[in-house]
Formats: C-alpha cells, structure tokens, sequence
C-alpha cells in the first residue's frame, strides 16, 4: 500500500505491507518541492511529476508488488483540491494499477498518525494550528483559517505577539518585554526594520512562527512571555473542546512541530484541556501524519477502513478495471 503525506517543504511516500502493520513501512522517500497551486487549487500534474518516479522506485525495491491502495494527505484538500479530486484517482489507475485511492486532508492524516480509528479530537500546531475531532460517524473542525485569520495560538500567532510585546518595549508603551525585544533584535536585527523583514515576504507566517521558540525560552523568567503562551493554550483548548465528542470518553492528542518547545507551552496547556475538556484522556500521538496516510492506506486495502468519509476532507474513490 502506498502511502503519502504532501505539504508545505515537500512530499514524503512510503509503502507498507497489506498484511503488515504500519509500523512495517518502508523508510520514507522524499520529495524537496512543494506542490505547486494554480487557478483550480493544488496542482495534480505537479503532484504526479513528483509522485509517480519516486513510487516506481518503491515498487521496484520491494520487487513489484502490487498497490492495492493509495492514501494522499496533502494540505489544503478541503478548499483547494478541486483539481486532485478530477485528476488523481484516474492517474494512479492508469500509472500505477491502483483501484482504491483515499484523497486525505493533512489534518486527518495527523489525526490517523496520531488517535488511529479511535474517537477523540486532535490539535495540530505547527506554524498553524487546526482542531479537528470525530464521534465516529462525522468530522468537526475548528480553526485553520490562517495567520491572518485564526490559527489562534499556533507558532505564527505566538510569534506574533511575542515581537508586539518586543515593539512595545521599543518604543516605551505599556506591555512591553525587554527580553523579547533583546531576542528579536538578536534574531531579526534592529527592531526599527522589523517591518522589513516581515511584511514583504511570501512565508510571513513561517517568519512569525520562527520567533515562537524564543517567546518560549523567555517564559521561566518574563511574566509576559509566560502569559502569551498561556493565552495560546487557552485557545488550543477551545478548538479541541469545540470538536471533542461530549459523551463517553474520547481521547486528545497533540502532534505538530510547535510542540517541540517543551513544557512552557504543555504545563499551561494541559491545565486548560482538563478545565475545557474534562471528559476526554490525554494520550501521546502514536505517530505523525504519514504514519496516519499508512494506516488509511491499509484500511482501505483490507475493506476496514472506518474513518467517516467525507467529500472534503476524506473521499475514496473505487476505478473500475478497464
């Protein structure tokens, strides 16, 4: 079964065992080019360019076997994969002989990665931040809308506020923080061309989200540093507790590169998930949104896959053999 998780630094595929669990997949190859976007939304020739070399060497390292099964995850399926929903499916059947293909958005992937077919709710933070939650019959999101829109609490919003918190020290007004200005300059250089470093660049979210590590090094010692990732974790609670089931008892996990800043951010978070969410479990993610392509790539080859469909964010198509 093939599996593949496509976003923003490039595509990673691996090919599991039908009979084996996703723990035996093969090491992931990879691809360093993101998938283009045009006028229909993710590009499907430029996914497939990518794609199909990287899986015929897969196939014939594992010495041909058959593909049964393709999970793609890829970012941005919900609102722009108009063109992969028309094209994919029929490629991949004609390439590669495959009959059964899952189009996945990333945010399900990293639910699959990380609470399996279990129901729950999963907070992916990274430069962004999604919530996304099932009871097993149909998905719940929260959030995602960007950086300029929400993705309230993810990197670039912490990132964000940590360099006001550095202008406002800069400039003498009331909630500011030297020790992040002395970060920011030290990171992005004299605070007077912060602007300039920001504003003009296509990856500003990437940029903002680059300076929440430092807002999290200051915590132990900057009430005001501590208190802009307690508020990010107060809104990382509100989207899971907006997607949680209510009844029984669904787990939550946490996946996504954000997380890597340790327990600045994770003391204040699991505080405000057992206030917000008190019926649902902590859990660690069992593995990460490849991992979770893997498993709904097996599913679907073994007729077990019972995560709910949906158009948007987990459609399966069934080719016809010709």
């Amino acid at each position: 079964m093939l599996a593949v998780d496509s976003g923003g630094s490039g595509l990673r595929i691996a090919l599991a065992p039908r009979g084996g669990p996703a723990s035996a997949a093969t090491t992931p190859r990879t691809s360093r080019e993101a998938v283009r976007t045009g006028a229909r939304g993710i590009d499907a020739g430029h996914l497939l360019e990518q794609l199909l070399p990287i899986a015929r060497r897969l196939l014939a390292d594992a010495g041909g076997v058959e593909v049964r099964a393709v999970a793609v995850g890829t970012a941005g399926l919900a609102t722009l994969g108009d063109d992969l929903r028309a094209r994919l499916p029929g490629a991949l059947a004609r390439e590669l002989g495959v009959r059964r293909v899952a189009l996945v958005a990333d945010a399900v992937t990293a639910y699959a990665g990380a609470l399996g077919a279990r129901p729950g709710a999963v907070v992916a933070a990274g430069t962004g931040l999604i919530a996304l939650g099932t009871d097993m019959t149909s998905w719940h999101r929260a959030d995602g809308w960007g950086h300029l829109l929400g993705d309230c609490g993810g990197g670039a919003w912490i990132g964000r506020a940590g360099l006001e918190a550095a202008l406002r020290a800069h400039d003498g007004r009331p909630g500011g923080s030297e020790r992040l200005l002395a970060r920011a300059e030290a990171m992005f250089g004299p605070a007077t061309g912060l602007p300039g470093k920001v504003y003009p660049r296509p990856d500003r979210a990437a940029v903002l989200a680059s300076f929440a590590p430092e807002v999290a090094a200051c915590a132990a010692d900057d009430p005001l540093a501590d208190g802009i990732l307690g508020a990010a974790a107060r809104h990382m609670a509100e989207s899971a507790a907006a997607v949680c089931p209510a009844s029984g008892e669904p787990y939550v996990a946490l996946t996504g590169g954000l997380f890597r800043v340790g327990e600045p951010l994770l003391v204040p978070l699991r505080r405000e998930l057992a206030r917000q969410v008190p019926q649902a479990r902590l859990v660690p993610a069992q593995g990460d949104p490849l991992y979770g392509a893997v498993r709904i790539a097996l599913a679907l080859a073994n007729d077990s896959l019972t995560l709910p469909d949906d158009e948007h964010l987990l459609h399966v198509v069934t080719e016809k053999s010709e």
